[in-house]
């Protein structure tokens, strides 16, 4: 149990951490909301895994990705915006996961908490931190040319399609990791709001990133600590601290 508890408060944080990352990125590319979009093509996934008795962070990997490659495709094939091609796919996993996903398990898909991180899965989960982490550190300058000089980017050779798929498969990793924590429901309040309270505070690229990692994994870290003392449910909690944190950021202004 303490182990078990152990490896949830360190996934936990580093998922937070890697999150907070993604997040950065997702704001510069105004596609913050498909963090909340995104999270919800796990749900069918989730559903089968519940219905035919298997590992769900499995189901949801597998819907994730075949859902990241169709609103890839769609982008390139039909022309549509990001968000429009996210939108799409996201109506049709919404709709698919509500009917497939067993009634007495919905709230575990939806909230999270299904199940205990074992060393497999404690060890599953660092390594995707470490792939998403090592994944945006690659291309980082590469994704910032592409949100502020596109044509640029082009001139440069930087084969744009391919940056933004490989960071869309980095941001449906980001989701898996945190599944388990949050469930797919809440899950994208830790890509959406540590990046909103960190550009409230930042005046660098440097010091966005930082404080947008750091503002996710303090109220990772808090979430816990607050669930495991009064009993509460975890995915919950962390999104009402991320929520007042980034309330308490307003209090600054900007210059």
């Amino acid at each position: 149990m303490i182990a078990a508890s152990f490896f949830a408060v360190v996934l936990g944080l580093a998922s937070a951490l890697v999150a907070g990352l993604v997040g950065s990125f997702a704001l510069m590319k105004r596609i913050t909301l498909a963090g909340d979009v995104i999270s919800h093509l796990a749900l069918p996934g989730l559903g089968l895994a519940f219905l035919w008795h298997f590992q769900p962070l499995a189901g949801a990997a597998l819907t994730l990705a075949i859902g990241i490659v169709l609103i890839d495709q769609l982008q390139r094939r039909s022309g549509l915006i990001a968000e429009s091609a996210i939108g799409v796919v996201f109506v049709a996993a919404l709709a698919a996961g509500t009917l497939v996903t067993p009634t007495e398990d919905l709230i575990d898909a939806l909230f999270g908490g299904f199940g205990e991180i074992n060393v497999v899965g404690f060890a599953l989960g660092i390594a995707g931190c470490v792939i998403v982490a090592a994944t945006i550190y690659v291309l980082r300058h590469e994704l910032i040319l592409g949100i502020f000089s596109p044509d640029l980017a082009r001139s440069l050779k930087i084969n744009i399609d391919r940056v933004n798929l490989l960071y869309l498969f980095s941001f449906g990793l980001t989701v898996l990791l945190g599944l388990h924590f949050l469930g797919s429901l809440l899950v994208g309040a830790m890509i959406i709001v540590p990046p909103a309270v960190a550009r409230r505070l930042s005046n660098t690229l440097d010091q966005y990133l930082i404080l947008s990692a750091l503002t996710s994994m303090t109220a990772a870290g808090l979430g816990f600590a607050i669930s495991f003392h009064w009993h509460l449910p975890l995915g919950p909690v962390i999104v009402a601290v991320v929520s007042a944190i980034f309330a308490a950021s307003l209090a600054r202004r900007r210059a």
